[in-house]
This record gives structure tokens, sequence and C-alpha cells, in this order.
């Protein structure tokens, strides 16, 4: 039996499907790569973290270990998807901005940041799909 592309039961279950996958990779992927080894070793690095705007070293980190931790989890589950995916974005933005410009590293330095911003931009437009828990949850009537 031949899988029918054409209906649009199917094609919104592959939609779903491809959000799902696409929300846990980038969640954990972006935690356990770079946010579980920021909280981990917060006050070794708090010191020299760059500090972008100006707030210090300890709080910057704060705030990427939020982005990259909290907030990477929470989108991996699909809670609170489309708010946790704006801080998400903007670590991310910021990160391209300290490889590309402030410390002039290669395209492949910070294609990485990149391709996160683009993912988490994504769920910031299109939501975290049927099969996460903002679906699950029952909507508030207004």
């Amino acid at each position: 039996m031949a899988l029918n592309f054409a209906n649009s039961n199917t094609r919104a279950t592959l939609l779903d499907v491809g959000l799902l996958l696409m929300r846990v990779w980038a969640g954990l992927a972006l935690f356990l790569a770079h946010g579980k080894d920021k909280l981990l070793n917060f006050s070794e690095r708090a010191e020299t973290f760059a500090d972008p705007f100006g707030l210090g070293g300890a709080i910057s980190l704060g705030l990427v270990v939020f982005a990259e931790v909290i907030c990477a989890l929470l989108l991996t589950i699909g809670l609170a998807t489309r708010i946790v995916a704006i801080p998400l974005v903007i670590s991310m933005l910021v990160a391209t901005y300290m490889h590309a410009v402030v410390w002039g590293d290669s395209f492949a330095d910070y294609e990485l940041a990149l391709f996160f911003a683009t993912a988490f931009a994504m769920f910031a437009l299109t939501g975290p799909g049927r099969f996460s828990v903002d679906h699950a949850r029952p909507r508030r009537r207004r």
C-alpha cells in the first residue's frame, strides 16, 4: 500500500512529524553541545565570557545559559514554543555577530549559529506542531 502524499491528512501529519524532528534535534543539540557545558562551568567561564552589551560577563553568560538550557529544553518538548524561540533566535544572532563582525571569523565558524537562528525563527513563526506539549494542553477560553 503506497503512501498518498496528495491526501491533506497525510501532508498535515508529515508536516507535524517534520516539526517534531526538527524541534527535538535543534533543542537537544543546542543544549547538549553548547548549553550544558556553559551551565556546568558557569563560574569558570563567567569572567571571560563575551560581553557584547556591556552587562558584564556573568550576566551575558547567564542570558546565554537561560536560552541554551531553559529555552532549548522547553522548545524540545514543545512548551511555550513561540515564546522560547525568541531568546534562542536572539542568542544565535548575537553569536553570529560576535563571530562574523567582532572576531572576524570565517563563515564556517558561525554557520551553525545561523542555522540554529533560522530553525528557531521557524518555530517562532510556525509553532511546535501537533506533537508537542503546547498542542496537548487544553486551550483557555476567552
